[in-house]
């Protein structure tokens, strides 16, 4: 349990998406990624906090946002101006939300096309793609969107938005990680659960599929995340007390 819980803790986006965010929330995100376990792998917050966590954080923990989110529509100008903005403010990573509705209803091309569009606006920084795994009906479309990723050059292949009533799951996530492993980036492309990832023994279930299918090495920051705004109370818990995995509180992403 404390080696699951020190890679959950390495691997770590702490998030806050709420829509009554803050100044005084996102303070509070940057102090809590400052704790007396160590440092997770970012924190990710909207576009408009950037700025404010950049300044509020040391250079060794990232700043992630979100582009086209949490609709994913079908909005080319909408996810650019989100990514121009998280650059802009120092960002570091971007989460951009796939166009997954369209995607579902057969145009592969216009999802396609606003990946392509994001991954040329942020050359040299990180891009996650969010492919809404929860609300692809059929293991194919999961297939589908994560090769649209691969193949566009993202950096991550990622469940959920949090926004959705399923978020991430451990078949979405075997999905993922297969069409990872048979990919020719499979060396360089990682995978981010996020959506209901509330406890340590919750991210051990990723840890465990992300060795499997892609090897140990793929065991860091670099290829494995965790998108979650509650999980770092347990990753604590389990550090600094020895504690157990405990119940969580809603909202977590």
């Amino acid at each position: 349990m404390t080696n699951d819980a020190r890679i959950a803790l390495d691997c770590l986006d702490l998030t806050s998406l709420n829509d009554n965010d803050d100044a005084a929330a996102i303070d509070a995100l940057c102090a809590k990624a400052q704790g007396p376990a160590g440092a997770p792998a970012a924190v990710c917050v909207w576009p408009r906090f950037v700025a404010r966590a950049r300044a509020a954080l040391p250079a060794s923990i990232r700043v992630a946002a979100v582009a086209n989110f949490p609709e994913g529509a079908f909005d080319t100008g909408r996810a650019l101006h989100d990514t121009h903005a998280i650059l802009a403010a120092g960002g570091d990573e971007v989460d951009l939300v796939l166009p997954w509705r369209s995607l579902a209803a057969g145009d592969a091309y216009s999802a396609t096309a606003v990946v392509a569009a994001v991954r040329a606006a942020c050359v040299g920084k990180t891009l996650k793609l969010i492919i809404e795994s929860g609300e692809l009906p059929s293991h194919e479309l999961i297939r589908q969107a994560c090769r649209i990723g691969l193949d566009a050059g993202v950096d991550f292949l990622k469940t959920s938005t949090g926004k959705t009533p399923t978020g991430a799951t451990p078949d979405a996530a075997r999905v993922m990680l297969e069409t990872i492993a048979g990919h020719a980036r499979r060396e360089t492309v990682g995978f981010k659960a996020s959506g209901g990832v509330r406890t340590v023994a919750d991210a051990a279930i990723y840890i465990t599929l992300a060795r499997e299918m892609l090897g140990e090495a793929a065991l860091g920051p670099k290829r494995l995340r965790f998108g979650a705004s509650g999980l770092l109370a347990d990753i604590e818990s389990v550090l600094l007390q020895g504690g157990r995995d405990k119940v969580s509180t809603p909202g977590d992403y």
